[in-house]
């Protein structure tokens, strides 16, 4: 005898929209804030790479920027996530910078280095580590606050 199944519906961990304006806060966020970030430290002669840099990325030749920016929407998709289910108010901001400063940063160096044949943490070297975690906070608190904006536009709407 044939027993019926009732679906379960489940809500879905991120509506699509929200992960959209992950994505692109996120995008955003690495235009701005990171790349800004990063001119101000080479400005300073912490960073050695110049920010917006137009070198061709593997495997489909996109440049740095651009492949960087997909990234950080990428993450920004994580980010509306993670921050999400944090506690709001002032706490909101130092947990966007404290996620922005680790965990793309902590990515960067436990997998993707070794991926492109780098040693783990690009060798800790110290402006390495502070151009990291300070490119990644700024583009953490960056992501934040074009979500806030987002938000309090589309409230508007």
């Amino acid at each position: 005898m044939a027993q019926g199944h009732a679906i379960a519906h489940r809500e879905p961990i991120m509506r699509l929209d929200t992960a959209a304006r992950g994505f692109i806060a996120g995008f955003a966020a690495t235009l701005v804030f990171h790349q800004g970030m990063l001119t101000l430290l080479h400005g300073l002669g912490v960073a050695p790479q110049a920010a917006f840099a137009m070198q061709a990325t593997q495997p489909f030749g996109v440049p740095q920027v651009w492949s960087l920016a997909f990234w950080g929407g990428l993450w920004g998709i994580l980010f509306v996530w993670v921050v999400g289910h944090l506690p709001q108010g002032a706490l909101y901001w130092i947990d966007a910078v404290i996620f922005g400063a680790l965990a793309p940063t902590l990515v960067a160096w436990f997998v993707v280095a070794p991926l492109k044949g780098m040693p783990l943490g690009n060798g800790w070297h110290a402006a390495g580590i502070a151009t990291a975690l300070l490119v990644n906070g700024a583009w953490g608190f960056g992501t934040a606050l074009f979500m806030r904006l987002g938000h309090a536009h589309l409230a508007e709407a």
